[in-house]
């Protein structure tokens, strides 16, 4: 019968729906261990023997100290919560006794929730008794309480909340405030993905489940999921779409420079401030004050600064700045500046006044900090400028300084190629703009 609830709580307090519910768990992980069959029955429960096992710390240190209070209190014997930490306790015995037969002697764990968890594994190594269909053994393999599911499932909804919309062609599809959450998502869905398919590999030895469910990754869910292996699929299906969006935008917005992907959350967010999808005025959020700070003073952009394609002043764009961080130094966050500086000067024609000028003053300040960098971005840097110093752009009017509607076929000129044995990035730079100006 169960306890009255106003006793109960009266005196255990929250604890009291954590022992209602274990005592309801040990009951059924009992009567599942004591079967004949108890490994297929297990089989079609594995959720009950997780929640049991993870829970069960909490619920051995709550009797402990329910047992402390009552000795010091002086519960009666006959009192409502007495008897339900005593049949709590007695469950708990009972699961135990059960629990450890089921085991070999060798290697048996000491507390009760390692020998639940062992349990699990050993009855998935053993594999199904008469043999099962592909989907079948993947929900057994996939239980949908399993943290590392819970953790791909929520990184999962943040990728389907920003990429599922469509968005306007050159324009990033998410916001400062969708950037740190990508930025928390995309580690999280890598661990937690690269966990249940290093799972399924251990227990599937056939390889027949993982090759099954890798085979549909690439498809788009068509229902709401409801199992595990549904459930990872469409974690799947998302981190993919994710991936495959944001490879994109950064290569429109860092050619040449190539991102590694432990690069890549580090960026976003810089990425989104740089570009002012942020209300105007605002700073963006990152647990503090934000570390994207404007320049140090240098040549102010006149008002009415240009416009580029997606809305967003080229001077407002610049002000910027990219810290280093764990992932990459300060030579690294220079060439990222140096790159999206070069592909934002690359694009169509800016609207409004434009100050060159500045536009070249913090190509040579993010030259500076990269200075030290080296690699195959670097010399990629390199030739992108050197072909601007051959091409040199002409024309009175401010049109992109490495826009191919600028260049002209190279003349015999002193100094046509002054960039040809420069490997300093601001010194390639300086004679970039040495040669845009010649070419007035």
């Amino acid at each position: 019968m169960a306890t009255h609830p106003d006793n109960l709580r009266a005196r255990l307090e929250d604890r009291a729906d954590l022992l209602e519910a274990t005592r309801l768990r040990y009951r059924a992980l009992r009567g599942m261990l004591a079967s004949f069959f108890w490994k297929q029955r297990v089989r079609a429960q594995f959720e009950l023997l997780l929640e049991v096992a993870r829970a069960q710390p909490e619920v051995d240190a709550t009797l402990a100290a329910l047992k402390r209070r009552a000795a010091a209190e002086g519960w009666p014997a006959n009192a409502a919560p007495m008897k339900l930490m005593r049949e709590v306790e007695r469950l708990r015995e009972d699961v135990r006794r059960v629990a450890f037969r089921r085991l070999p002697a060798e290697g048996r764990p000491a507390t009760l929730g390692e020998a639940l968890l062992k349990l699990e594994e050993t009855v998935l190594e053993a594999g199904p008794l008469l043999g099962r269909h592909i989907w079948a053994r993947a929900v057994e393999l996939l239980p949908r309480n399993l943290p590392e599911l819970r953790a791909a499932c929520a990184a999962a909804e943040v990728f389907e909340h920003v990429f599922k919309r469509p968005a306007p062609e050159g324009v990033l599809p998410f916001t400062v405030e969708e950037a740190e959450a990508l930025q928390r998502a995309l580690p999280l869905a890598e661990t937690a993905l690269a966990a249940l398919w290093q799972r399924l590999e251990h227990f599937d030895t056939r390889g027949q489940v993982k090759g099954f469910l890798q085979a549909r990754v690439s498809r788009a869910p068509q229902r709401v999921p409801r199992s595990g292996p549904e459930l990872l699929l469409h974690a799947a299906f998302w981190r993919g779409v994710a991936w495959a969006r944001l490879r994109a935008s950064l290569e429109e917005r860092l050619a040449p420079v190539v991102p590694a992907d432990a690069e890549v959350p580090a960026l976003l967010v810089w990425l989104a401030a740089r570009e002012g999808r942020f209300e105007r005025g605002a700073e963006p959020r990152m647990g503090g004050p934000g570390p994207f700070a404007p320049e140090a003073p240098g040549p102010q952009p006149r008002t009415g600064g240009a416009v580029g394609p997606r809305g967003v002043g080229v001077e407002g764009a610049g002000e910027v700045r990219l810290p280093a961080c764990e992932v990459f130094g300060e030579g690294r966050a220079g060439l990222f500046e140096l790159a999206a500086q070069l592909a934002a000067l690359s694009r169509e024609r800016p609207v409004g006044t434009w100050d060159e000028e500045t536009a070249w003053a913090r190509l040579w300040t993010a030259a500076q900090r990269a200075r030290g960098e080296q690699g195959e971005d670097v010399e990629r840097l390199r030739d992108a400028l050197r072909l601007f110093i051959l091409l040199r752009g002409q024309g009175q009017t401010p049109a992109r300084l490495f826009s191919p509607e600028r260049a002209r076929v190279p003349t015999v000129e002193i100094g046509a190629d002054a960039g040809a044995a420069v490997k300093d990035l601001p010194a390639l730079v300086h004679a970039a703009r040495a040669a845009a100006w010649r070419g007035r």
